[in-house]
């Protein structure tokens, strides 16, 4: 990976790496550029509302889904929660698509695509995660 310019930093920012971690030096590792939109994204989908003290709405509280049924309804509801806090929570993105479908060899799983575009650049990606649903049982 090349590292970031200093105008993908001005467009944007630059934070602590997600997870915290250390750099080859010893330091703090930070994320810059796209890498930080990449981040932050994890950072809001992987957050519950209410863990964060000074930001109780923040996160998209995916974790609600663990006992629901992994059927259409559930993938739907899903791709709404997940436009709804990537809109509130990350204004450096336009999202294009959100995907959502079970994942065929883990019944207690959904997979989600989200393709989105930078809006300083236009330039376009994504990103891939699964959500536990279906009570992490398997049948």
């Amino acid at each position: 990976m090349t590292a970031p310019s200093s105008s993908e930093v001005a467009l944007f920012g630059q934070g602590v790496a997600f997870p915290p971690r250390l750099d080859a030096e010893g330091r703090l590792a930070w994320s810059v550029g796209q890498q930080s939109v990449l981040e932050a994204i994890r950072v809001i989908l992987t957050t519950e509302p209410g863990e964060r003290l000074m930001l109780p709405e923040f996160g998209a509280g995916l974790r609600g889904f663990l006992f629901e049924p992994n059927v259409a309804a559930t993938h739907r509801l899903i791709e709404e929660r997940i436009q709804f806090a990537l809109r509130r929570w990350e204004p450096r993105i336009a999202v294009e698509t959100i995907t959502v479908r079970p994942q065929p060899d883990d019944p207690t799983k959904a997979v989600v695509t989200i393709r989105y575009v930078l809006v300083a650049t236009q330039a376009r990606a994504g990103i891939d995660l699964a959500v536990p649903v279906g009570g992490g049982m398997r049948p």
